[in-house]
C-alpha cells in the first residue's frame, strides 16, 4: 500500500485512539481533505522545483509505533547541550519520556502538546493560537495538522524572561524498520517576554525515518524569540521542517538552522509581520557532502510599516551533495519603510556538488529599501597561498577559509555552550580540530 492510502486509511484509527473535542475532528477532516486532494508535493510544483520525495516514499513507514521505547540519559547525553541546565521535552518514537524531560507549570507552561489540545484548561489557548498561522493550502502541512496530537507546547506569560534554555528533542530508536514522525509544536511568546528555544530531531541507527514537522511560533509585543534549530542527523533520515511565525509589534524573532546530516532535509521558513517596528532574523548554516540533500524555502511577508528582516545562509557542498536556496521577501503596499536584506553565499568543493539559488523581491511599496544577493564559487586560491606560505597545512588552511565563511552566522549564537557545540561539529565536518578559544 502506498504511503498516501495508508494514512488516508489510518485516519479513523487515530482519532479513536485520542481524545478529540468536535472542533478538532473537524479542523482535522479539513486538513486531510487538502491532504488527500493534493497528496504529496512534487517536482511540478515551483517550490519543490529542486526537492523530489519520490525515492523516500518508497519506504514502507511506519504510521504509529507498535512498540514504546525507553532510552537511559547516558546512551543520548551527548545529542543535549549538558554543560547548562535547561528545560527539556523530549520524545522517543514519537512517545513523551517523563524520564528525560524536565517540563514545568511553574508560572510558565512547557509541556505537552497533547495535553493542551485535550484539556480543557487550555481550550482558550488552543482555540486561539492552534493552526492559525500554519499553512490550510500547503499538503504536508495539512497532513501534520490532520494528525497533530505530540510534540512540544510552550506557553510563556506577559513579562517572562525565562532564565533556562528550553530543548526539544525527538528521538527515533529504530525499533520500526521505517519510521514516520508527525510532531506539532506550539510556541506562544507573551509581551515583553524572551526565551531560548533549541530544537533537535534525532536517529539513534540507520533504519529509515521520515519526519513531518509543524512549528508555530507566535511573538506578541516586545518579545524576544530566539529559536535553534540542529539538524545533523544519521544518513537515513529525512525531515521536512514546516515552521510559521507571527509577529507583533516590535518583536523580535531570530531562527537560525543548521543542517549539517541526514540523507533529505527541506526547511519550510514563514515569517509573518502583524505590527510595526518589528524585527526578524533568518540565519542558516549548511555543511554537507556525499549524496546529501538540503532545501531551504523561506518567506518573509512585510504587511507593516517601518519593520526589518536580514537572512543570512551560509552554504558548503562537496561530493555528490546538493544545496537549494528558495528565498522570498513579499512587501505589501502599506509596508512603507521596509528594511529587508537576503543573502545566500555558497561554496563547491566538488565538480558534481550543486546548488540551486532562487532570491526573490515581490515588492509592492514605493518608500523601501530591500536587496538580495547570491554568490557560488570556490574557495580563494590566493588566500590559500599566503595561508600556506606562513606554515598552515593546506587541510587546515582549508579549513580556516571555511569556518571564516560561516563565522557570521555562528557570531549570532547568543547561547556560548551552544556556540562551542555548534563550532566543534563544523570542525568536525571539516575534518580538523580548531586551534583557538571559542
Amino acid at each position: 500500500m502506498e504511503l498516501k492510502e495508508k494514512l488516508l486509511s489510518s485516519f479513523m484509527a487515530f482519532e479513536e485512539q485520542v481524545d478529540v473535542h468536535s472542533e478538532l475532528h473537524d479542523l482535522r477532516t479539513s486538513a486531510l481533505k487538502n491532504f488527500e486532494n493534493k497528496g504529496f508535493p512534487t517536482k511540478k510544483e515551483e517550490s519543490w522545483k529542486y526537492t523530489s520525495l519520490n525515492a523516500i516514499l518508497k519506504n514502507d513507514f511506519t504510521v504509529f509505533p507498535k512498540h514504546e521505547n525507553s532510552i537511559e540519559f547516558k546512551d543520548v547525553k551527548k545529542y543535549f547541550i549538558h554543560e547548562i541546565d535547561t528545560y527539556k521535552v523530549v520524545f522517543i518514537d514519537g512517545v513523551f519520556s517523563s524520564n528525560l524531560s524536565a517540563t514545568t507549570h511553574e508560572g510558565l507552561d512547557i509541556c505537552l502538546m497533547s495535553s493542551a489540545l485535550n484539556k480543557p484548561k487550555y481550550k482558550m489557548v488552543i482555540d486561539t493560537y492552534f493552526n492559525q498561522i500554519a499553512s490550510k493550502e500547503e499538503s504536508l502541512t495539512s497532513l501534520n495538522t490532520a494528525f497533530a496530537n505530540e510534540g512540544a507546547y510552550i506557553n510563556i506569560p506577559k513579562s517572562k524572561v525565562v532564565l533556562k534554555p528550553i530543548e526539544i528533542m525527538y528521538f527515533s530508536t529504530g525499533s520500526e524498520a521505517a519510521l514516520l514522525a508527525q510532531p506539532r509544536n506550539l510556541v506562544i511568546v507573551g509581551e515583553n517576554s524572551h526565551v531560548q528555544i533549541i530544537e533537535r530531531h534525532q536517529s539513534l541507527n540507520e533504519n529509515p525515518v521520515l519526519t513531518n514537522s509543524v512549528t508555530e511560533i507566535f511573538a506578541q509585543k516586545r518579545a524576544i524569540v530566539d529559536y535553534y534549530k540542529i539538524q545533523n542527523d544519521n544518513n537515513e533520515a529525512n525531515l521536512i521542517d514546516n515552521t510559521y511565525v507571527s509577529q507583533k509589534q516590535e518583536s523580535h524573532v531570530s531562527v537560525q538552522t543548521f543542517c549539517f546530516g541526514g540523507n533529505l532535509t527541506r526547511n519550510n521558513l514563514n515569517f509573518y509581520h502583524f505590527g510595526e517596528r518589528l524585527t526578524s532574523t533568518l540565519n542558516g548554516i549548511t555543511i554537507i557532502g556525499s549524496k546529501q540533500h538540503v532545501d531551504h524555502y523561506t518567506l518573509v511577508h512585510h504587511a507593516a510599516p517601518n519593520c526589518e528582516s536580514f537572512q543570512d545562509y551560509k552554504g558548503i557542498f562537496s561530493d555528490n551533495s546538493t544545496g537549494v536556496f528558495n528565498g522570498k521577501i513579499f512587501v505589501e503596499k502599506e509596508a512603507q519603510k521596509t528594511n529587508a536584506f537576503q543573502k545566500s553565499n555558497n561554496i563547491l568543493l566538488g565538480n558534481k556538488s550543486t546548488i540551486n539559488a532562487k532570491p526573490q523581491l515581490e515588492i509592492f511599496a514605493d518608500d523601501v529599501k530591500c536587496s538580495h544577493g547570491c554568490t557560488i564559487g570556490q574557495l580563494d586560491e590566493t588566500a590559500m597561498f599566503y595561508m600556506q606560505q606562513r606554515g598552515i597545512p593546506k587541510k587546515e588552511a582549508k579549513a580556516l577559509l571555511m569556518y571564516a565563511f560561516s563565522n557570521a552566522v555562528i557570531e549570532s549564537i547568543k547561547i556560548p555552550e551552544l556556540k562551542q557545540r555548534i563550532t566543534k561539529i563544523i570542525a568536525d565536518k571539516l575534518g580538523v580540530k580548531i586551534g583557538f578559544d571559542l
